[in-house]
C-alpha cells in the first residue's frame, strides 16, 4: 500500500510574516492523524525559519527545497548543495520542475545529476517530468516523458526509486487554470509506472507519482481516486490554508 503525499511548493512567494501565518492557519485545522504525508517546499531564504515553525507545531509536516545544485561543493555562486539542505533540516527537494526546465534551459541530463546528488546526502528527491501543451498535441507525451525519465535510470538505476517521489505535471496545465483531466493523468502515471516496471517491478509498484498541474481542493479527490495517482504537487494552493488542508484530505480518503 502505497502512502499518498502532498507536497506544497511555495515557489518565488512569502515572507517570514506570511510563512508564520501560514503554518498558523494549517495548525489550528491541521488533523491529529492524516493518512497522507505531507511536505511544505518554501524558497531557499526561509528553509531554516519554516524549519523551526514546523517543530514549534509539531506537525509531522516535513521540510523540502525547491532545488538543489548537482556537485556537492565549489566555486558555484549563488547554488546550493544536498549536504546545505541536509544540515537545515530538509528531507526532500524537488529537482527539474518545468519552470527550471523552461526558464533556465535545465536538460535532462542535468536533472539525472541533481537527483543522484540529493540521494547521495539522503536527501529525497522529487522528480518532475511532464510534457509541453505543442508535445502533447502532436502526440508526443510518452516519449517526452520517456526521455526525462530514463536520464534517470541510466545514472542511477530504477533501485533509486526505492527512495525518491515522482511528480508528473504537465507544463500546460501549470498555473494556467488547466489540469489535465482524471483520465489524462492516469494513463501518464501508469505509463511512468510500467517504464520502471520493465526494470524492476518491485521498485515500480511501490514508487509513488505525484500530479503536479493545477490541482485544487474542489478537483482533488477525483485526481487521487486513480489508482497510480498517489497524492499532489501543489502550488498556488499550497499558500491558502483551507485549499491546502482539503487537498491533504483528499489524498488520504483513497
Amino acid at each position: 500500500m502505497r502512502t499518498p503525499v502532498v507536497a506544497g511548493n511555495w515557489k518565488m512567494h512569502g515572507s517570514r510574516a506570511e510563512n508564520a501565518r501560514l503554518i498558523e492557519a494549517l495548525a489550528a485545522e491541521f488533523p491529529d492523524e492524516p493518512r497522507a504525508s505531507c511536505v511544505v517546499c518554501p524558497p531557499f531564504v526561509y528553509l531554516q525559519d519554516v524549519a523551526r515553525l514546523l517543530r514549534d507545531a509539531d506537525l509531522g509536516v516535513e521540510l523540502g527545497a525547491q532545488d538543489v545544485c548537482a556537485d556537492t561543493h565549489g566555486a558555484y555562486t549563488g547554488e546550493v548543495s544536498a549536504a546545505m539542505l541536509k544540515d537545515v533540516g530538509c528531507g526532500y527537494v524537488i529537482v527539474g520542475h518545468s519552470e527550471r526546465r523552461l526558464l533556465y534551459r535545465e536538460d535532462d541530463k542535468l536533472v539525472a545529476r541533481k537527483f543522484a546528488a540529493a540521494q547521495g546526502r539522503a536527501v529525497t528527491p522529487i522528480l518532475c517530468i511532464g510534457e509541453q501543451l505543442t508535445e502533447r498535441e502532436s502526440g508526443r507525451t510518452e516519449s517526452v516523458v520517456a526521455r526525462q525519465l530514463d536520464a534517470v535510470l541510466e545514472l542511477s538505476g530504477a533501485e533509486a526509486f526505492a527512495s525518491a517521489l515522482i511528480a508528473y505535471e504537465p507544463c500546460w496545465a501549470i498555473g494556467t487554470g488547466r489540469n489535465a483531466t482524471p483520465e489524462q493523468a492516469q494513463e501518464v502515471h501508469a505509463f511512468v509506472r510500467g517504464r520502471i516496471a520493465a526494470r524492476n517491478a518491485k521498485i515500480a509498484a511501490e514508487t509513488r507519482i505525484l500530479y503536479g498541474g493545477s490541482v485544487k481542493a474542489g478537483n482533488a479527490a477525483e485526481l487521487f481516486a486513480m489508482p497510480d495517482v498517489d497524492g499532489g504537487l501543489i502550488g498556488g494552493a499550497s499558500l491558502k490554508a483551507d485549499e491546502f488542508l482539503a487537498i491533504l484530505a483528499a489524498a488520504g480518503r483513497g
